[in-house]
């Protein structure tokens, strides 16, 4: 049965996240990044360098990269393949977080759990999104689970413990390739702490270490060498670089300690209210219990905190890094639920739940008046049915809780989903501010006529992956700066505005700019045509006999001189 139920929430979450999987353009900068690196690994047949914009780009190891080229080489070089890994490593932790919490609390939280994961406005949302946090979740996830199921024998000696330890270092290997170290520094942190916290601290020499970390090395290491051994310069780069000083100086996405906090607080809202409640019935338990063999409440608030008080150390922040943490949130909120099914709880308990919505939802509606005039009319809509569905969320549960606490539950389930769904439809309706697919359409007729793509001062990483030709970077190299020096990538760059010049008046080009930069632009490189534009950017031409289209809806703001019918151009909301 444990395996049937496995199997269920494998196929309810897939159900949640493949459909419609590639649907929305490759949002920017993160998606068009992978999205391009698996596609050069393709173009090219290596797949130990990994390249962006055909410039070496050694920031994270290659394993999603390598999944990704795959997907592509299977589905083509399309939205749906690049999302794909991401999905399926989303649907492999919420089957993961399903069995654990199955095997620590019983069918019925572990259930519960898998759905709070699975519907966890957070995971939901990079459950549908290319990048590569969702793979070093799950790595951790099933690693730790194993870890955790192994210490439950009495034995660590024993052949199941010693097989479970060392499938977990196999896990911590694939977390190594798929993010970086920090694979193995997060959840190694865990495993010694609940190992100290439980007393057991003189077993922590039973533990197949050298089977363990002879495995590892057989994984992780022939990439490392090789990579190495082809690009001098790498190691250093990728460890100092890249994991130590970027850890303890980057100022890239820069927030302060507070952020992951309110990430992980909004991502798991409305679960987190029955993680709370389903921690403090642990912590009523472990206090009248006499003896306790193991301690699942101090093994997962452990896993959370180590995480969030890991990530929240640099300044250099973002969302994702708290997906290894929401696994012990969803499985005490399962706990949370299940009791809540079986013992009940007051009027005043689900009373707190709807008052809570109300509040959050007085605070969604205040900041989308605050920034409607920012807004398309469609996300003002989806906004307004998010506000209203939490409305609802907060009357419905603690109506419906006087007659059924399992219905209850139920419409509180449905109401994230339709959330998560209006979630969806959100980003799809927002894409235009963040994505440029409709321009690297506007702009592949003239690519396919022998033209050469440039960007002045900026780099929109997907304009390679949908057009299929190198951008020049004018007077930017951004990330891409560490190994952009080299003779295979000078011709990814463009040094200044003279350079591009030169170019310009040599051969066919096609420039995007940003609306701020056109007048400058113009006036250096003389007459421009005009071939569209999306968000706050442009595509122009030395080609005027390239017609064109006939309508363009920019959600920038473009200078006055651009408008006109000549220039095909319309003001947004025009």
């Amino acid at each position: 049965m444990r395996m049937a139920r496995a199997a269920l929430c494998a196929i309810l979450a897939a159900i949640l996240y493949l459909p419609a999987l590639g649907g929305p353009a490759l949002l920017e900068p993160d998606e068009g990044r992978y999205a391009e690196i698996a596609r050069e690994m393709v173009v090219s047949r290596d797949y130990v360098t990994p390249r962006d914009d055909w410039v070496r780009y050694f920031e994270k190891p290659p394993l999603v990269y390598w999944l990704t080229a795959g997907s592509i080489r299977i589905f083509g070089a399309n939205e749906f393949a690049v999302r794909l890994p991401a999905a399926m490593f989303s649907i492999g932790q919420v089957v993961t977080t399903e069995i654990i919490g199955d095997a620590m609390f019983g069918a019925t939280a572990g259930l519960l759990a898998a759905t709070a994961l699975a519907l966890s406005p957070l995971f939901f949302g990079f459950a549908r999104f290319a990048t590569l946090d969702p793979a070093l979740a799950f790595f951790m996830t099933a690693a730790l689970g194993l870890f955790y199921f192994a210490v439950e024998a009495a034995d660590l000696r024993s052949r199941t413990s010693r097989h479970l330890l060392i499938a977990a270092a196999i896990m911590l290997a694939l977390g190594t390739l798929a993010k970086g170290p920090v694979a193995v520094a997060l959840a190694g942190a865990i495993a010694l702490g609940f190992m100290l916290i439980e007393r057991r601290a003189r077993e922590i020499p039973r533990f197949p270490w050298l089977a363990s970390v002879a495995i590892y090395a057989v994984i992780v290491v022939p990439w490392f060498a090789l990579a190495a051994a082809r690009n001098p310069g790498f190691l250093n780069f990728f460890f100092l670089h890249e994991h130590v000083a970027r850890y303890l100086e980057s100022s890239e996405h820069g927030w302060g300690p507070y952020f992951l906090i309110v990430v992980a607080a909004a991502g798991t809202w409305p679960w987190l209210y029955f993680a709370i409640s389903g921690a403090a019935d642990l912590w009523r338990e472990r206090q009248s219990a006499i003896t306790r063999a193991r301690d699942p409440l101090a093994f997962l608030l452990l896993w959370f905190f180590v995480v969030l008080i890991f990530f929240s150390i640099p300044r250099s922040k973002l969302g994702s890094y708290i997906l290894p943490g929401l696994p012990p949130i969803a499985i005490l909120a399962g706990l949370g639920m299940a009791n809540f099914l079986s013992k009940g709880r007051s009027q005043r308990f689900i009373g707190w739940f709807a008052a809570l919505n109300f509040v959050i939802a007085i605070g969604l509606a205040t900041a989308l008046a605050t920034f409607v005039h920012r807004l398309e009319p469609a996300m003002i809509i989806d906004g307004a049915i998010i506000v209203a569905g939490l409305t609802i969320l907060g009357i419905g549960p603690m109506v419906i809780a006087r007659r059924s606490r399992r219905i209850a539950i139920a419409v509180i389930v449905a109401g994230v989903l339709v959330s998560c769904a209006i979630g969806t439809k959100l980003r799809r309706d927002s894409a235009a501010l963040y994505s440029y697919r409709r321009l690297a359409r506007a702009i592949a007729p003239a690519l396919r006529s022998g033209c050469i793509l440039v960007s002045y001062r900026h780099f929109v990483q997907s304009l390679p992956f949908y057009t299929g030709h190198r951008e020049k970077l004018v007077d930017f190299r951004g990330e891409l700066a560490p190994f952009s020096y080299g003779s295979d990538a000078s011709a990814s760059f463009i040094p200044n505005l003279a350079g591009l010049e030169n170019v310009w008046k040599s051969t066919c080009v096609v420039a995007i700019v940003n609306f701020r930069d056109l007048p400058e632009v113009s006036a250096r490189l003389g007459s421009v045509s005009f071939l569209g534009c999306e968000g706050k950017k442009a595509a122009v031409s030395n080609r005027p006999g390239i017609a064109p289209p006939t309508r363009f809806d920019c959600h920038g703001e473009p200078p006055d001189w651009m408008e006109g019918a000549e220039l095909g151009l319309q003001r947004h909301g025009k």
